[in-house]
């Protein structure tokens, strides 16, 4: 780097507040920010080591292409415990299992969106991890078929500012079901400042969505696809200013879902390999041979950690530029 010229228009890279670095370092590919930075200097490997990369984290369409359930469990565990605390969004697809959902509650309390489609997550655990989780406003249980009423009534109870909700489902994750409508009744009951809300394909009347819109009545966008048995003429006579999409509404969402699900891969070398990044004086050390990982094609390209802007509408989760940790 050199010693900083005496100009007032010069100054060390190395004195830039890491915040500042943080928000340089999100317009480098994260191959370059995990393997590259760390070795630049003490300083920068302490800023990628830290949560000033990790304050919202989107790896939904990485794990979408995972075999193994233990691939994303490992990569949730390291980069919310990288976020000390400070992460304000996580979208991940399939989570695994209850303890994983255990974990973000106890190191994500800051969280604004959990995004967790596809997830195995069950009721119960919901209810325990709720609490933990009451500064969440935006929230997506897509397709989480192992959780229903007791979930959602959870998460509105725990959830006071929450204001988006996304529970669009499968066809097929509704084989087995006749309705929805005691989820409707949840999402009535105890979700009353709701602004934005998606429940796609799911198995519900006119009736329930009646319920839903005469108790949330901040409600300005209601997606309805699929949902054959709603009377959308109906809804838009008695409620003319919300926007409603469907239900009869062509789309390509069972297509592109099982697209999604076919590239699934057995071959063991699309597993991260972490062990080469090992935490010492507070940053990280690489080894010589790290490149190999990358020679592949198999490295990070497909994980995508994303910063304020993206995602679900600002407007409804309030997000802001979080104060340095």
């Amino acid at each position: 780097m050199g010693e900083c010229e005496d100009a007032e228009e010069y100054r060390c890279w190395e004195e830039l507040l890491p915040d500042a670095l943080g928000l340089i370092f999100r317009n480098l590919p994260l191959q370059e920010v995990l393997t590259v930075l760390p070795r630049v200097c003490k300083s920068w490997g302490r800023v990628v080591a830290g949560p000033y990369c990790w304050q919202e984290i989107d790896i939904e369409e990485w794990s979408q292409q995972q075999s193994k359930p233990e691939q994303i469990g490992r990569m949730v565990e390291l980069l919310v415990g990288r976020s000390g605390g400070s992460c304000r969004r996580i979208s991940v697809s399939g989570l695994p299992c209850d303890p994983l959902l255990s974990f973000i509650g106890d190191h994500a309390r800051a969280l604004r969106a959990l995004e967790i489609p596809r997830s195995e997550i069950s009721d119960s655990i919901v209810e325990t991890v709720a609490p933990r989780l009451s500064n969440v406003t935006f929230l997506d249980i897509s397709s989480c078929t192992k959780i229903g009423a007791r979930a959602l009534e959870a998460f509105g109870k725990h959830c006071k500012s929450l204001v988006g909700l996304r529970r669009v489902m499968h066809p097929i994750d509704l084989v087995d079901k006749e309705c929805q409508h005691d989820e409707a009744h949840a999402i009535a009951c105890s979700m009353p400042k709701l602004r934005h809300l998606e429940m796609g394909y799911m198995l519900i009347t006119t009736e329930a969505v009646a319920e839903i819109l005469g108790q949330c009545r901040e409600l300005k966008f209601l997606d309805l696809r699929g949902c054959w048995a709603v009377d959308d003429k109906f809804l838009r006579e008695r409620h003319p200013g919300l926007r409603v999409l469907g239900p009869r509404v062509e789309d390509c969402y069972e297509n592109s879902y099982w697209e999604e699900c076919s590239d699934y891969s057995d071959d063991d070398s699309s597993i991260y390999s972490w062990e080469f990044m090992d935490d010492a004086d507070g940053y990280y050390t690489v080894g010589s041979d790290d490149e190999a990982i990358w020679d592949d094609g198999q490295g990070l390209e497909n994980l995508e950690v994303r910063f304020y802007g993206g995602g679900f509408s600002e407007s409804f989760a309030g997000f802001d530029w979080p104060p340095s940790p």
